[in-house]
């Protein structure tokens, strides 16, 4: 099925013969236990609790909410929690982590550990979906959290996890446009640099599944419009299905303009692990939790590490 909004993810992966299993770490938080039961009730993914037993009670029943005992993992404290989440995905026990009320570094921690942890060798890049109003289908934004200043070589890597996770959801050939504030290559701005050389390296088939465009502005890669109007030629004008951003700062501002003003909803998710990590932000709502959970559950992951 083509994916064009949100409605459509869900209906695909409400249609899995097997619920996913979601691992929610330190789970003891209303936002996060709000989009897992609902997340639950929708059948797209199954839950297991993790944190300490009396918490997770007290919020369960405070919230009318209630789940099986064996569904809840007790444990001591955040850091047992993160770690217990990274055993259960070694177990396959679970298909991915859900941050709940711990901090992001803990549980990071956690998942990068040398001996314990779920690295896979890949450099670990936030992939955000969103649904914009005005935009005819979906829409990815990386990195905007993870990587601060890419290197050229990090940014291919970053734009390979993004082609891998979208082949992942049945997308033939992506089409990528990297983002500069002109189309035209300037030695002293360094993404039109990058830009260029980006997409030369798709022309070589050193990035593979994929078109590749830049440097490439805003709204040329959003309107074929403005593309029309100055005479910028390209099959990801006005079709772009992935942004890359040239930094963290340039990605959390353009997510949380297109969230907070122009009325968008997002679902986002680590890649580059083994299994995908919800790691929405405090201030989340509980339909960007549960959209997260939605993405992460129709990702094969196994399909994105053979693409890249």
């Amino acid at each position: 099925m083509e994916i064009k909004n949100f409605n459509d993810l869900i209906k695909l992966v409400s249609q899995f013969r097997e619920n996913k299993r979601v691992a929610v770490v330190s789970a003891h938080d209303e936002h996060t236990l709000k989009a897992v039961f609902k997340a639950r009730e929708d059948n797209l993914a199954q839950p297991v609790l993790i944190g300490q037993r009396g918490k997770i009670s007290q919020m369960l029943e405070k919230m009318g909410l209630s789940i099986e005992e064996q569904s809840i993992v007790d444990v001591k404290d955040e850091m047992e929690a993160a770690y217990k989440a990274v055993e259960l995905v070694n177990e396959n026990k679970v298909d991915f982590i859900m941050k709940g009320s711990i901090q992001t570094a803990d549980l990071l921690r956690a998942v990068v550990d040398r001996e314990r942890g779920i690295r896979t060798g890949r450099l670990m890049t936030h992939f955000g979906l969103f649904e914009v109003p005005g935009y005819h289908k979906l829409l990815v934004i990386t990195d905007g959290g993870m990587v601060m200043y890419p290197s050229l070589e990090q940014k291919k890597e970053i734009i390979q996890n993004a082609v891998a996770a979208l082949l992942s959801l049945g997308y033939e050939r992506p089409k990528v446009g990297v983002l500069a504030a002109v189309e035209k290559v300037n030695p002293k701005m360094v993404e039109t640099v990058d830009g260029k050389e980006l997409k030369e390296m798709t022309q070589r088939g050193e990035i593979e599944n994929c078109i590749v465009e830049g440097p490439i502005s805003y709204d040329l890669a959003i309107s074929k419009e403005s593309a029309k109007i100055k005479g910028y030629d390209s099959p990801v004008a006005g079709d772009v299905d992935i942004l890359l951003v040239p930094n963290i700062a340039a990605g959390n501002i353009l997510a949380k303009a297109l969230m907070y003003s122009a009325n968008g909803k997002m679902a986002g998710v680590i890649l580059g692990a083994r299994v995908p990590i919800v790691l929405t932000s405090r201030g989340s709502t509980s339909e960007e939790k549960y959209l997260s959970i939605a993405l992460s559950a129709a990702l094969n992951i196994e399909n994105q590490i053979q693409e890249v």
